[in-house]
């Protein structure tokens, strides 16, 4: 008897460790909460419109989270994946903060990225940096609080599904899905650089599915670049807009006959280098006349209102459903055709830096530097998904007279700020006002993830398409030089950790498209960008360790609110809270309309 235990424990051990069969790679968990929050008069955060208040919820918001390791006790990192505009700093400092109640320092700043899809439909008021917020009217506690709880929770849930798991790469090509909405900057980039790319906005999307030792999925993750812009800014309800809609489609079919949100399986899709890509296919048309745009101002009849782009489908509510279904399907043939095995460690890399004080080496050898923030006179134009108002243009190099007197009203731009900016006209000099608190973030994350030869970069902006084409070649050629395997593959999650707005390439910034307007370091922005990240790259592929950086700061406890409190919130008399006043009918026509009420 005891010979042939024995002999069933060597061949036990012969078969899972040397011929590796049925051997899991990794260790992975998965979870999701609601992070929905108040949906009556939010005042709500994307279109940058204070009169655009949420009055009920087209789709729900939710937070996906995922933890990866090599082993039950290894090294960790958490990537999450959050219906919302951005993702604040303060938000994930409260985040971590909640997370150390219970797991001390397994979860930090330094292996949790945090990163937005970008939704315009979502409540504002969340960040600690003023600009951010003035559209909100202010601080929103209530939302702040929310998202926080919710974040907290999944990533919870996600500790406690730990389990053996493989993960699987794969990536292909998606058309009809997104167009670029600044191409004159894009054309200002260098012929050589934009002929080796066939699109002027990145057509590939990537996904990570995540099997258990049974074979069974529990997870994917999609990144694809196009702004969450589907919803207009005519909305006024919350919604995750064409990701979130992509991941209910996606969780639906892997967890049939649950509700949203309900399932053990987990389907995020994250957003990428979106900065100048829009889903509105159509693509821009002066909504008087029907005729094209002028490219280079997106105006019709030197209005800025005229110009509005459209997207595939009758109203915002079906192109919502044909953005998120060609990224749902896309997936879903992506993820069934995964054969690549990610293979070797999890591992992360995190520096937290000034981006208003770095210098950089350019092409000629000479020395760059990056600034304090500003915002440039095309900011105040918007895009063509949403314009913005009065007699602002996109593609801007100009000051006018009056918007500078009342520019100066507020503060008046340095000259050593507006040379640094040069030449980006000035319309809010945000780095040199700080009252009453901080206006926009001078210290940002900058985060590498790593599982095996797949690299999640995590930018703390919105990058655009050729930005983030440059970011991720030098964060693979980085890290291939320093060891890791030729094959290495990077991805770009875009709005992560904190929103330091947008980074265009040196060659957009001088077109000052809204893109451009909106870069808030300068000119040498991306250069800053890349070479921090190459280092970043480098320090992980070599396992060296890196300094911490400067803290940022916490001015929670500075900020104010223009919205009025709760006064009275109670149900009518005879009712208590989820009470139904009128229910639906037992069926409809199409083309009806559903109205229901409760308490």
């Amino acid at each position: 008897m005891r010979m042939s235990i024995g002999l069933v424990l060597v061949t036990a051990i012969f078969t899972s460790v040397f011929l590796n069969i049925s051997a899991t790679n990794y260790y992975v968990g998965v979870g999701i909460f609601d992070i929905t929050g108040p949906a009556a008069e939010v005042n709500m955060m994307g279109y940058a419109n204070p009169a655009q208040t949420s009055h009920g919820i087209h789709l729900r918001q939710f937070s996906r989270a995922f933890i990866f390791s090599t082993s039950s006790t290894g090294k960790r990192v958490v990537f999450i994946s959050i219906d919302a505009c951005w993702a604040s700093g303060a938000v994930k400092q409260n985040v971590v903060k909640k997370l150390s109640e219970t797991y001390g320092n397994m979860y930090t700043a330094q292996n949790l990225v945090l990163s937005g899809t970008h939704t315009h439909s979502g409540s504002g008021g969340f960040s600690q940096y003023l600009l951010y917020d003035i559209t909100a009217l202010g601080f929103n506690k209530q939302g702040f609080d929310a998202l926080v709880e919710g974040i907290t929770q999944s990533v919870i849930m996600a500790h406690k599904s730990m389990q053996p798991a493989d993960i699987y790469m794969n990536s292909g090509e998606l058309l009809d899905s997104n167009i670029n909405r600044s191409p004159s900057a894009y054309l200002n980039n260098p012929a050589q650089e934009r002929a080796k790319y066939k699109y002027d906005v990145d057509k590939t999307m990537t996904i990570l599915k995540i099997v258990n030792a049974q074979g069974q999925g529990i997870g994917m993750i999609s990144w694809f670049a196009v702004h969450c812009t589907s919803m207009n800014n005519t909305n006024e309800m919350l919604s995750s807009d064409n990701k979130g809609y992509a991941s209910m489609l996606f969780e639906a079919d892997m967890n049939p006959g649950t509700r949203p949100g309900q399932g053990q399986f987990v389907a995020a899709f994250a957003q990428s280098n979106e900065g100048d890509v829009s889903p509105n296919t159509k693509g821009p048309h002066c909504i008087d006349s029907g005729k094209p745009c002028d490219i280079l101002t997106s105006t019709c009849h030197g209005k800025n209102e005229l110009c509005i782009a459209s997207g595939p489908g009758k109203d915002m509510f079906e192109s919502t459903q044909i953005i998120a279904r060609n990224q749902y399907k896309k997936a879903t043939d992506l993820y069934n055709s995964a054969k690549i095995k990610l293979n070797g460690p999890v591992d992360f890399r995190h520096t937290y830096v000034d981006m208003t004080k770095q210098n950089v080496t350019l092409p000629d050898g000479s020395i760059g530097h990056t600034c304090k923030t500003s915002m440039g006179y095309s900011f105040a134009a918007g895009t063509t998904d949403g314009p913005g108002a009065f007699d602002f243009k996109q593609g801007t190099n100009t000051t006018n007279p009056f918007w500078n007197f009342v520019r100066d009203l507020i503060k008046d731009p340095s000259p050593e700020l507006v040379k640094c900016q040069a030449p980006k006209p000035i319309l809010l000099a945000t780095g040199e006002i700080s009252f009453p608190y901080k206006w926009q973030p001078d210290i940002v994350d900058h985060q590498l993830l790593r599982l095996g030869q797949f690299i999640i970069t995590a930018v703390p902006g919105e990058f655009s398409t050729m930005s983030g084409r440059r970011m991720r070649d030098v964060v693979q050629a980085a890290a291939v030089q320093g060891g890791m395997p030729a094959d290495t593959v990077t991805v770009i999650a875009g709005l992560a950790n904190e929103y330091a707005d947008y980074i265009t390439t040196f060659e957009e910034y001088q077109i000052q498209r809204y893109e451009g307007a909106s870069t808030i370091y300068g000119q040498h922005t991306l250069s800053a960008y890349l070479q921090s990240y190459s280092h970043l790259s480098s320090a992980l592929a070599k396992n060296l360790s890196l300094p911490a950086g400067p803290s940022p700061p916490d001015l929670l406890d500075k900020q104010i609110s223009l919205l009025p409190g709760v006064v009275f919130d109670s149900a009518p008399a005879g009712k208590q809270f989820g009470s139904v006043v009128k229910d639906a009918a037992p069926s409809y026509a199409q083309g009806s309309t559903v109205t229901v009420e409760f308490c």
